[in-house]
């Protein structure tokens, strides 16, 4: 019987002074290998170690110095000293810059790799400053945002004259009808335009809406689920704005008459492209257009920042490990379905598996993945999709959506054959998402032999941690809303949502909300036996299975969100 390696490094120093079982330490190294990201950034993010303690250990074990980041002037930051790429890499800080010497901020001492690729890059020497985990990825993030923001096509000077500018066409009494938007290119239009994707994306909306009136404009984006108005466009400047989105997603500027569809691709900086989906429909008083924002780096952010829960992430790991059936993820539009998706596709992306997708449209550009944009007009449906990729040797099929019969069959057919199959459906929960299959005509047994896990969800809105405030609820309003005995008995600390300057509302992000059903014995005779989405659900229920109101009341509980906001995305 062999004996495991002693511990070196930072775990050693952990376990040798009682701050961390050698069990969980080894854990940890695996889980942060497989999840590429550093030791102690897994720790802190699973919430095994708090940071500060880490970082003071750490401290005194490697006698390095630990920075206070309250104390860091961003001013004197050597923003462009460093490549992100080893920034991003390594998940260090650049300090400051004393003559040739460069100080480093990382939360592990022993990343050496680190100071020595950034001293090869830089040509000057390295040295290593301790910062506690949270307060570092803090401090990058907010670097590479810089820097990623640093275009300089995109300036606002000017633009809160823009409703004293003349934007009216000086030929506009003699061709009122003819006018298809000319001088798309006049400089106001564009900034303008080039300000509002800029700010869309600095704030992290997932939509931009540009709407036209009979005697008003307004430009909204949705900002964490929820639509707000942030600019407000002379309404003379509809033809001129609408001309210019459909040259940028290489549209017919003369077609006005039926929607469109078309794609924008921005390129913000060296390492970083946002894509921009693009669909016009024609209305009273003009084209409403919408852009519906397409970041790619959404599906790596690994799946620890989804929000699930530690057993609803076990379930979803064991089910993807399975070499074939299918697994089914389920919610309303904007809900994440397509990220929980590609998060999944992220893990299973490795050069010995063969991945292949059908979606309407594409929406994550993912290297490795073979995707296929369906187009009901030539023929490409999911049906001719699917059959297609089961002549092409897959291991590994994702259909965008299963919407009829047809593609529900040949889904089931290959999940059934030995292939993993991943797809959404648009249902409340995933009891009810077993009894839309049925509906759809297929078969009861098919169904329980062929899915291992359905995947219910909804996005919350985060509580800001700058201005969230402790409220006091009585027990019996507890009870209306769902708590448990044992919950309120533990006397929660629920909080409500204020609002600051580093918010919107007082929320800031979203979380998601998980309903995560294996697909039981018991649950599968029931599908067999006709059983409805409600037996489904109270078996459910039986085998410790929280449904959606359930897990979202452990996010309010956990000080995530409010019970206001899982009002509006959830019910009883």
């Amino acid at each position: 019987m062999t004996t495991q390696a002693k511990l070196k490094g930072l775990p050693g120093k952990l376990v040798n002074d009682g701050l961390l079982e050698e069990k969980i330490a080894r854990k940890a190294i695996k889980g942060a290998h497989d999840d590429k990201v550093t030791f102690t950034c897994y720790l802190v993010n699973n919430n095994i170690l708090p940071a500060n303690h880490i970082a003071t250990k750490a401290s005194t074990a490697f006698g390095l110095p630990l920075f206070d980041t309250d104390a860091l002037d961003m001013e004197a930051v050597p923003h462009n000293l460093v490549d992100s790429k080893l920034i991003k890499k390594y998940r260090v800080f650049p300090l400051f810059k004393r003559g040739h010497r460069l100080y480093i901020g990382l939360s592990d001492p022993t990343n050496l790799a680190a100071l020595d690729d950034i001293k090869f890059q830089t040509g000057v020497n390295t040295e290593a400053v301790l910062i506690e985990e949270d307060k570092l990825t803090s401090l990058v993030d907010k670097l590479l945002e810089e820097q990623d923001e640093a275009i300089g096509s995109m300036m606002s000077d000017d633009l809160e004259n823009l409703e004293d500018l003349d934007f009216t066409d000086p030929d506009a009494e003699t061709r009122k009808e003819e006018d298809t938007g000319a001088d798309i290119d006049d400089t106001p239009v564009v900034r303008f335009i080039n300000k509002i994707l800029l700010d869309a994306i600095k704030k992290g909306a997932s939509d931009i809406h540009f709407e036209p009136y009979e005697k008003a404009y307004r430009v909204r984006l949705r900002i964490d689920g929820v639509l707000r108005v942030v600019a407000t466009p002379p309404v003379v400047m509809n033809m001129k704005l609408a001309a210019r989105l459909k040259v940028m997603s290489r549209m017919d500027t003369a077609e006005k008459r039926v929607p469109q569809d078309g794609r924008i691709k921005l390129k913000i900086s060296k390492n970083k492209t946002i894509d921009f989906r693009v669909n016009t429909c024609p209305t009273l008083f003009g084209e409403k257009i919408v852009l519906r924002i397409l970041d790619p780096s959404s599906a790596s952010m690994g799946i620890d920042a989804l929000g699930y829960e530690p057993i609803q992430k076990e379930r979803y790991m064991q089910a993807l490990k399975n070499p074939f059936g299918m697994i089914l993820v389920t919610g309303p539009t904007g809900s994440g379905k397509t990220v929980s998706l590609y998060t999944g596709l992220n893990i299973l992306n490795t050069p010995d598996t063969n991945i292949s997708t059908a979606e309407d449209p594409v929406e994550i550009n993912l290297e490795g993945i073979n995707q296929v944009n369906v187009n009901d007009k030539v023929g490409l449906t999911f049906e001719a999709a699917l059959r297609a990729f089961l002549r092409q040797d897959p291991d590994i099929i994702m259909v965008g959506e299963i919407r009829d019969l047809q593609t529900a069959e040949i889904a089931i057919k290959a999940a059934q054959t030995g292939h993993m199959v991943m797809s959404t459906l648009h249902t409340n929960d995933a009891p009810q998402t077993l009894a839309r299959l049925v509906n759809m005509g297929v078969a009861p047994f098919n169904i329980a032999s062929a899915v291992n896990l359905i995947i219910a969800q909804r996005l919350a809105r985060r509580l800001c941690k700058h201005c969230k405030q402790k409220m006091d609820i009585p027990r019996t309003a507890l009870e209306e809303e769902g708590f448990t005995e044992e919950q309120i008995n533990a006397n929660p600390v629920l909080y409500r949502a204020v609002g600051c300057d580093q918010c919107s509302d007082g929320y800031k992000g979203r979380v998601g909300i998980y309903q995560v059903l294996p697909i039981s014995e018991t649950i599968g005779r029931i599908i067999m036996d006709n059983g409805t989405a409600i037996d489904i659900a109270d078996q459910a229920a039986r085998e410790g299975i929280d449904d959606l109101r359930q897990s979202a009341i452990k996010k309010v509980i956990a000080g995530l969100t409010s019970l206001e906001e899982i009002n509006r995305v959830t019910k009883d």
